[in-house]
């Protein structure tokens, strides 16, 4: 089964800018990798990372997939092969959020909040470092104090320039990052 990764970020970029060139070349190189790729379905660092991944010689129908926060499939961006309509608005991050892994490209406060909740459902985590948003301010950052893996005593959300940096941080620690959220509990 591929694993799926999540790219969160702005819904509203430049198409000549670094965070649209960074998304399409994520895009790609995840499908290249054998991996799938979700996002919210909408616009922006959305539709750039669905439009690269579209442009992998290895890309296959589904390797896309939109969570969109509406009951209208037709929200989705032109390049999103899978589509689930939620009609949850902003409460379905959390499903963006549950994915195998999680990248971070700008980002305002809904990216922050998949952020906040990625990292509390224990998942492995990338940032853009370059250019404004969340992803520049948390790459390289622990969210909080607690501990999450004592076997990866680096963890941290990865600050990453490139999308083949990216790639290598995937590969190097998806398969650590398998501890699944349990539930609040006291003194956690």
């Amino acid at each position: 089964m591929k694993k799926m990764i999540s790219i969160l970020g702005d819904s509203n970029i430049d198409r000549n800018g670094n965070k649209f060139k960074f998304a399409y070349e994520l895009g790609r190189a995840l499908v290249d990798n054998g991996y799938r790729v979700a996002s919210g379905g909408m616009q922006g660092v959305m539709e750039a990372v669905f439009e690269g991944a579209h442009s992998s010689k290895f890309y296959q129908e589904g390797d896309t997939v939109a969570i969109v926060p509406s009951f209208d499939r037709k929200s989705a961006n032109q390049y999103a092969d899978i589509v689930i309509a939620t009609g949850l608005d902003i409460y379905r991050n959390v499903i963006v959020a549950n994915s195998d892994a999680v990248v971070a490209v700008g980002g305002g406060s809904g990216t922050m909040a998949e952020l906040a909740t990625a990292w509390t459902l224990k998942r492995l985590m990338l940032a853009f470092a370059d250019g404004e948003g969340w992803s520049a301010k948390i790459a390289d950052q622990r969210l909080d104090h607690r501990v999450r893996y004592e076997n990866i005593p680096e963890d941290r959300v990865f600050g990453v320039h490139t999308a083949d940096e990216a790639i290598a941080i995937l590969e190097k620690y998806i398969d650590s990052y398998t501890d699944t959220f349990r539930g609040i509990r006291p003194g956690i």
